[in-house]
């Protein structure tokens, strides 16, 4: 064999490996980046559910709160309405 032929062949092999080696390591970081994405949005997603699990509460507390308030304006309601009728006799 001629040493072009043979330096050639090794040019191909040697540049066929280090094809592969380069594309396998493309890959691994291409793996590593999707992890990385993939921990960084499961976070976002934990953090957003959290805030909405604090607004649930909230509003639940807002409605507690409300429902009492409705209640409270009930009875001072009645209570005027008595009032109003006392002091109706009174005036009579």
């Amino acid at each position: 064999m001629e040493p072009t032929t043979i330096v050639a062949m090794i040019a191909a092999v040697s540049g066929i490996v280090l094809g592969w080696m380069g594309k396998t390591q493309a890959f691994k970081k291409d793996v590593a980046q999707e992890a990385g994405s993939g921990a960084s949005l499961r976070t976002d997603v934990e953090y957003i559910k959290h805030g909405v699990d604090d607004v649930r509460f909230e509003l639940k507390d807002q409605v507690r709160r409300f429902d009492a308030l409705t209640e409270r304006v009930t009875r001072s309601e009645e209570r005027i309405n008595q009032a109003h009728k006392r002091i109706d006799k009174l005036e009579e």
